[in-house]
Parts: C-alpha cells; structure tokens; sequence
C-alpha cells in the first residue's frame, strides 16, 4: 500500500477526471505522438494517455509509485517507466530523436529549473503542456506592462510561446494545494531577435529586475547610457517591467562586438 502523500515530493494528485479530459483534449494528441509524462504519481493522466501516444515515457520519483505503475500499467508495451529525479535525469537518453511532447503535473518547488533545463532541449521537443500553480503560470505568460511581468516572463517569453489555458481549483486535487493551479502550453520556438550572447542577456535582465523599481536608465545604468537607450528607441524612464523580451535583447546586443 502506497502513501497518499509525501511532503517531501510536493505531491499533490490530480484526481478530478472531468480536468484530466480537458487536460487531454487541450493537448490534443496525434497517433504517432511520443510523450513524456513527468510525475505520473498513481497513474491518474497515464491512464488517459496510454490509449493515444504511439510511445510514452513517464519519469517518477518516488520508488513506490514506480512499483505502483509498474503493476497497474507495466503491461503496456508502449509505457517505459524511469525510476529517477527529473532534476537530474539524462534527457539525451530520450531526447534525441524526432520530436517529444512533453506533459505534467509539477510540484511547484521545481518548475523554474526544470523549465529552463528543458529549454536546452528544445531542439527536441514540440510542445509542453504543465499543470502549475496559477501564480506562476500568470508570471509566464505575462506581456511587457503587466504586474506579473518579471525576470522569468522574459526568460521564458526568450524561448518560447506561453499560452495559460485554463484554471483548475485546489478541490480538483488529493490532498488539496493552498493555491489555484493552471495548465499552460509551452511551444519552443526562435524569437525573432536572437541574443548574440545569451549569458550577458541573462545578466541584462537579471540586473534590470534587480531593481526593478527604478528606471531602466538607473538600473542598468552601469551597463547602457541614456543616449543608447534612445538610439533603440527605449525610453530611459521605463521601469524594467515594461520593456519587451525583444528590447532586452538589443539591449544586451549593444555589448557584442
């Protein structure tokens, strides 16, 4: 018999089918999909997905969930089972072949690393869809101006598109979270302006939202002058939380030589 719950993963499991159907039919999956479930947890949208991925890959933790699946779904021949931390898996190992579709539902401590680790893989995969706490699919997707634009809209925004879809209510949950959560659909893509050197445009951003309080002109005013911010037509009054991920890229391009 399995816990319920282990605090020490953040489970919290989807349990309403009603929204496991409408995550499915958002995600909208093709015959020769092959998907990749990241915490599967006791099966409740492997169960869903099985009947529709030509493939499918899920990732879990927690040892005994792992023999859990193992005996409720270890007879499907197209289901591999990873006993491992996502954090540290070897995504090469399936990663690297055609194109991956990418699903779960995610303890909010390790959605930002996660994401960004993925990110490396893009290449690799077509699309994401996540169930997150509410808070940080709204700080994903926010546009240039919001009050949930920050650092890690425009680092996300940077590698792909963001499009929160719906909203799911903590009772759709065992046990229930404290807060709201919502799916948001992830799509890796080439932004229009490319970073010449991504590290310094990481470091323009993160410097920006450091004091994100001030103008632009005062928090990068060790980086960029007032007479360069208008030759790219940025208002030096701006705060940090209206200039679009593009402006941050030319930004930072103005140092690449």
């Amino acid at each position: 018999m399995i816990k319920s719950y282990r605090k020490r993963f953040g489970q919290h499991f989807l349990i309403d089918q009603a929204v496991l159907e409408q995550i499915v039919m958002a995600i909208g999956i093709a015959e020769n999909d092959c998907l990749i479930e990241i915490g599967p947890g006791r099966g409740a949208l492997t169960h869903w997905l099985l009947p529709l991925a030509k493939q499918l890959d899920v990732i879990e933790i927690d040892r005994d969930l792992v023999n859990y699946l193992q005996r409720h779904y270890g007879h499907f021949q197209q289901l591999t089972i990873h006993n491992a931390d996502v954090l540290h898996f070897d995504w090469g190992s399936l990663l690297t072949s055609g194109k991956r579709r990418v699903v779960g539902n995610l303890p909010y401590n390790i959605t930002t690393p996660l994401l960004f680790k993925l990110f490396e893989w893009s290449a690799f995969i077509q699309d994401l869809h996540f169930l997150l706490q509410k808070e940080v699919v709204e700080r994903l997707t926010a546009p240039a101006g919001s009050p949930h634009y920050s650092r890690l809209s425009v680092m996300a925004q940077y590698h792909a598109q963001l499009t929160l879809l719906f909203t799911v209510g903590p009772e759709a949950f065992s046990p229930p979270p404290r807060v709201e959560s919502a799916l948001v659909r992830i799509v890796p893509w080439t932004p229009p302006i490319q970073a010449q050197d991504f590290t310094l445009f990481a470091n323009v951003v993160k410097e920006a939202f450091s004091h994100r309080r001030k103008t632009i002109a005062n928090s990068l005013r060790k980086l960029i002058t007032i007479d360069a911010l208008n030759r790219l037509n940025i208002d030096p009054q701006s705060r940090p939380q209206q200039i679009t991920v593009e402006n941050f890229v030319k930004i930072s391009n103005m140092f690449v030589v």
